[in-house]
């Protein structure tokens, strides 16, 4: 755990499945979680295999028996950690839940489902902490430690990226999200649209971008999806992930201070993921941008204070 008193740290990084391979250590093989530290209140966003050891870590200290947990949507690879989160079993904790659903039963439903026969022989019933799950205003989670603003990214179902703010520091959070989702549909039905059509749809494209900068612009730490190559997107174009290209070029058009690539694919290696790295740069380089990229890595703290 460290000793920082506000910080994010990243427990889970690796997108679809878990990739415990001896050429991912650097990087990480468990899939999506990260924790937000601010003194001892703990939001964690997103469940996947991750929140395992996270949840180790938590049980081998005393100060902290609540944490609230921000799930952008429910693909096993988000959720898959849950019936191995230990402070769920242990009477004393208190775990607040929060992600897409019309309210806290349909939530809780989506969450329980895993943790049914024939897919696990342990359900929620058997969690004796005290479970709690959070509503909403509007597009605020209604949170008593956390100011935290959802907003829909592109992404197969109902999929949040969320928006926190720790001490005036906005933090924004999008695991899945395919940024050219618009685009490549404009591009596979150009040939079937008039002159008017194409001009309507290409001024809502415009809109569309602009809409989607103001929810990151000038960010402290933006961590999303850069899960393929250019060529990789071409082939898994509509599966709701972005190319790491588009994901540096928008977060460099929209003021970010500092970009985290995030939910990198399982079939990349260390040394594959570093050369994407080092693409970024050279992106950034070429536009004379201001912001820092780094790769998401297990273990990585990122100090909020400083």
């Amino acid at each position: 755990m460290s000793n920082n008193i506000n910080f994010v740290r990243f427990w889970g990084v690796r997108g679809s499945y878990p990739a415990p391979f001896g050429s991912h250590l650097r990087v990480g093989g468990n899939t999506s979680c990260v924790e937000i530290r601010v003194g001892n209140k703990v939001l964690i966003c997103d469940a996947g295999s991750g929140i395992i050891p996270l949840g180790n870590a938590l049980m081998a200290q005393k100060d902290i028996r609540e944490v609230t947990i921000l799930l952008t949507h429910y693909h096993w690879d988000h959720i898959s950690g849950l019936p191995f989160f230990v402070p769920a079993f242990v009477p004393g904790w208190k775990i607040n839940f929060f992600g897409p659903g019309e309210s806290a039963i349909e939530i809780e439903k989506r969450i329980s489902g895993q943790m049914q026969s024939p897919y696990f022989p342990v359900e929620v019933e058997m969690w004796q902490a005290q479970t709690r799950y959070l509503s909403s205003k509007g597009n605020r989670v209604l949170s008593d430690d956390f100011e935290i603003e959802t907003f829909y990214v592109h992404h197969p179902g109902s999929t949040f990226g969320y928006r926190i703010w720790i001490d005036g520091k906005l933090i924004v959070y999008v695991s899945d999200n395919e940024l050219a989702f618009i685009d490549q549909s404009i591009a596979s039905r150009k040939s079937e649209l008039d002159t008017q059509e194409l001009e309507l749809i290409t001024a809502m494209q415009v809109e569309e971008r602009q809409k989607a900068i103001k929810h990151i612009a000038n960010a402290r730490v933006f961590i999303h999806d850069a899960q393929y190559t250019t060529d990789d997107y071409a082939k898994k174009r509509g599966w709701g992930h972005s190319c790491y290209i588009e994901t540096v070029n928008f977060a460099a058009d929209a003021n970010v201070e500092n970009l985290y690539l995030f939910h990198v694919d399982p079939n990349y290696n260390d040394n594959k993921i570093e050369e994407l790295h080092s693409d970024a740069l050279r992106i950034l380089h070429e536009r004379k941008a201001h912001m820092h990229c780094h790769i998401a890595r297990e273990g990585l703290t990122i100090d909020l204070d400083d």
